[in-house]
């Protein structure tokens, strides 16, 4: 019993705090690594600020550094908006153009490819995306080919003079109908669309100087008609390459010849 007796004496009452110890050197290196993890996301959240503030003063959103809202950002200095280059209309700034302008752009386009006009080559419209320039298979290309015919790449250029003057922003589109294509250069007609804008576009920047920050391309293949596909009319409609003038609001179809 008295041996018993010391070894329950000699029994310590003070080791939870070893556990308490290491659970609060735990703790506190848990804190540690959230206090560095926050403290990165916080830079990178300024340096996103940073760029879109930046971004927006060179819209002309931000004056002075400051927002519409009234908060303030400090060591943010303003950016005035670049001036057009020179020999550009008011146009090239924003990328729109008037009603008044949009009459006008077609009366220069009515006088430079009246002939294509009359032979169905080349059609004009307006769609709910903008003022549409469609360039048909009939005068441009032979079935499922991409390379241009003769003559097609002058074609172009008369219209890419127009289109330069006006400084618009253009996007070049290819389409086809719902044939299966045939032949060994391309596979589906997405490809097809897609090399006969190509085409288009090359003339458009190397042979006639448009701007290629201005202009961009999409192949559709056969999905995005506007004809039936069920009939060789409406098959013929849809093989075709549009050059579609963004920036220009949904307005009344303009009358082509």
């Amino acid at each position: 019993m008295r041996r018993r007796r010391h070894v329950e004496e000699a029994v310590s009452h003070d080791r939870w705090l070893v556990s308490y110890a290491d659970f609060i050197t735990l703790l506190f290196a848990f804190f540690v690594v959230l206090f560095a993890s926050a403290y990165r996301d916080k830079q990178a959240i300024i340096r996103v600020s940073n760029a879109i503030h930046n971004g927006f003063q060179t819209l002309g959103v931000f004056a002075g550094g400051n927002d519409k809202l009234g908060i303030a950002y400090a060591g943010l200095p303003a950016k005035a908006p670049e001036a057009p280059p020179p020999g550009l209309n008011s146009t090239a700034t924003n990328s729109t153009i008037s009603p008044a302008d949009l009459i006008e752009l077609q009366r220069q386009l009515q006088s430079a490819i009246g002939a294509e006009l009359k032979n169905h080559e080349i059609e004009i419209r307006v769609t709910p995306e903008g003022f549409v320039i469609s360039l048909k298979e009939l005068g441009f290309f032979d079935s499922g080919q991409a390379r241009l015919l003769p003559g097609a790449a002058e074609k172009i250029r008369r219209i890419a003079k127009i289109l330069i003057q006006h400084n618009l922003e253009l996007r070049v589109e290819g389409h086809s109908d719902n044939q299966p294509i045939h032949n060994a250069e391309f596979r589906s007609n997405w490809e097809l669309s897609t090399a006969r804008a190509m085409s288009v576009l090359f003339i458009l920047v190397d042979g006639s100087g448009y701007d290629p920050r201005k202009i961009s391309i999409a192949g559709y293949g056969q999905y995005r008609p506007v004809a039936d596909d069920s009939t060789p009319e409406g098959r013929r409609m849809n093989r075709r390459v549009d050059l579609v003038v963004l920036g220009t609001a949904p307005m009344q179809p303009v009358a082509s010849h």
